[in-house]
């Protein structure tokens, strides 16, 4: 037995629950709730006039102390006749950044494409010397053919 006297519940069997039982459990519930809705709906008529106040029953001790929040904001459901659909819509922050960021992105790639860019004229200069190269080593290329020509047509003379 370990020390405090508290008893390791590893490696016992483990206990399921068989289906008839699950079964039973759940039509008892079902009951349950049906009873419970019958006695809820003939009493809905009493509590409806009854209570003419449009507070939701409050929860604990918020009956007891009267409490303003000045953090809370009470969501007002708003007529269809008062929104505007026209007006602009205000974006967040998160959704503005986003906005800017492509448009940063956009004018950067419009002026990458003329070639105004640092980056756009390192590209252009790399490409032409690139260019270059090929066109030196397209010209050897051809020098060397031709020169094994003009010895294969001086060997077979």
């Amino acid at each position: 037995m370990p020390r405090g006297g508290k008893k390791s519940h590893k490696g016992r069997g483990k206990q399921f629950s068989n289906p008839e039982e699950i079964d039973r459990q759940m039509r008892a519930q079902k009951e349950m709730e049906e009873n419970e809705g019958a006695e809820r709906g003939s009493s809905s008529e009493s509590e409806e006039e009854s209570s003419s106040d449009d507070e939701p029953k409050r929860k604990g001790v918020e009956g007891l102390i009267e409490i303003e929040n000045p953090n809370r904001v009470s969501q007002k459901s708003k007529k269809v006749v008062e929104i505007d659909v026209n007006a602009p819509k205000e974006l967040s922050r998160r959704e503005r950044e986003e906005i800017e960021k492509q448009k940063a992105k956009e004018r950067y790639m419009k002026l990458h494409l003329e070639g105004k860019t640092e980056q756009a004229r390192a590209d252009l200069a790399r490409l032409a010397i690139i260019k270059k190269q090929r066109e030196d080593t397209a010209r050897k290329r051809e020098e060397l053919r031709k020169e094994k020509e003009a010895e294969e047509a001086k060997s077979k003379h």
